[in-house]
């Protein structure tokens, strides 16, 4: 005889999870929400044409490419201005070079799961690039770029779920670091094209189909406010769908 406050159940997706009596989905494992500061370290590199652009692309750590790929995307969720990345902002502002610019824009974050793969995209669009614009290659720029490097910190908090109405709650909660971390950062942390929340929600609670609708968030049209507001809609949509069923 099954207790009577819950019982064991096995998802869709073969997840063992615990249903209590409201049919509520508990994950054996809480999602903890972390938060993350960025400590920047100005490194030794620098450019002051395209050619040297290059120069510098293929040796800094990957913790440059990192900073100047996601962190920018962070503050164009902030401000929502420029350009996505740091380096389709200096090819624009301080190169001039509009079409390399709306080029490295188009690189989509979302689409690499390793700096290696990231870094060889962009090499490959400004070399491109400079093949068909020869005399822009060694034009110098009206600001020196310089390659800077992020430290992450991981900062705990003390917001956690164990069950999709947590979450939701949870999601209210945090700050934008936070959602960031989980949404942005992680694709890389886990190295896969996901975030923290798809995984859990996928593997804890067994809603594959509400992790693929978060997957499929514009992160370049939405601010992170904007990310925040869709999810906690979906989530709450699949909460009340739950019920409604029940």
């Amino acid at each position: 005889m099954w207790p009577v406050t819950a019982i064991e159940v096995l998802s869709q997706e073969g997840t063992l999870m615990v249903a209590n009596q409201s049919n509520t989905l508990t994950a054996k494992k809480e999602f903890v929400f972390n938060s993350a500061a960025y400590l920047l370290r100005i490194g030794t590199e620098r450019a002051h044409t395209l050619n040297e652009l290059l120069e510098g692309l293929r040796v800094v750590p990957d913790s440059s490419i990192f900073q100047h790929m996601f962190q920018t995307l962070a503050e164009h969720h902030y401000i929502r201005e420029g350009f996505s990345n740091d380096f389709a902002h200096w090819a624009f502002f301080s190169c001039n070079e509009t079409g390399l610019a709306e080029r490295l824009a188009g690189i989509d974050v979302r689409e690499y799961t390793s700096i290696k793969e990231m870094r060889q995209r962009i090499i490959q669009v400004i070399e491109e690039y400079v093949k068909r614009n020869s005399a822009s290659a060694d034009r110098k720029a009206l600001e020196t770029f310089y390659f800077c490097s992020s430290d992450t910190v991981v900062i705990p908090t003390t917001i956690s779920a164990r069950n999709l109405d947590d979450f939701v709650d949870g999601l209210r909660r945090v700050s934008l670091h936070s959602i960031h971390y989980h949404f942005i950062n992680a694709r890389l942390r886990i190295k896969l094209n996901s975030n923290d929340f798809s995984q859990w929600l996928n593997e804890e609670l067994g809603l594959g189909a509400l992790a693929d609708k978060f997957e499929a968030i514009d992160i370049y049209t939405s601010t992170l406010n904007g990310v925040r507001r869709q999810m906690v809609k979906l989530a709450e949509s699949e909460s009340e769908h739950a019920r409604v069923a029940a």
